[in-house]
């Protein structure tokens, strides 16, 4: 399976279970991997026979900065979601970070959510 990558998009948003985190807001690191057979686009060299990462960024960002969240994962599930009504997107991974995560008597580099969904094989990747 081949794989476009975009790491390390960055938005400021208001997801987090606690109301100072809605109310205030933080920085969110965001990595995703669309995977499918891109063949098409190696031998055309045309962007419409591939996925145009320019296009995912806005469908990343459109999620991230829309409505607020609880969880991580929530934010997660939903990019996965429409990135997979792609009909060229068979696979899909998203990693969210909140950086510089305080917890009681520590402060973390990062806390996140890693998630992986595919489409069911026979639901019409091209």
């Amino acid at each position: 399976m081949d794989r476009i990558v975009l790491k390390g998009m960055t938005f400021y948003a208001y997801h987090g279970v606690g109301e100072e985190e809605r109310r205030k807001g933080q920085v969110f690191s965001v990595d995703v991997e669309v995977g499918g057979d891109f063949s098409r686009a190696g031998r055309s060299d045309r962007v419409e026979d591939t996925v145009d990462y320019s296009q995912v960024f806005r469908e990343v960002r459109a999620v991230v900065e829309g409505p607020t969240r609880h969880l991580l994962e929530a934010v997660a599930e939903e990019i996965a979601a429409r990135l997979l009504t792609r009909p060229e997107v068979a696979h899909v991974r998203v990693e969210i970070r909140k950086p510089h995560v305080r917890l009681r008597g520590a402060v973390l580099e990062y806390a996140g959510v890693s998630i992986e969904r595919a489409r069911p094989p026979d639901a019409g990747a091209r």
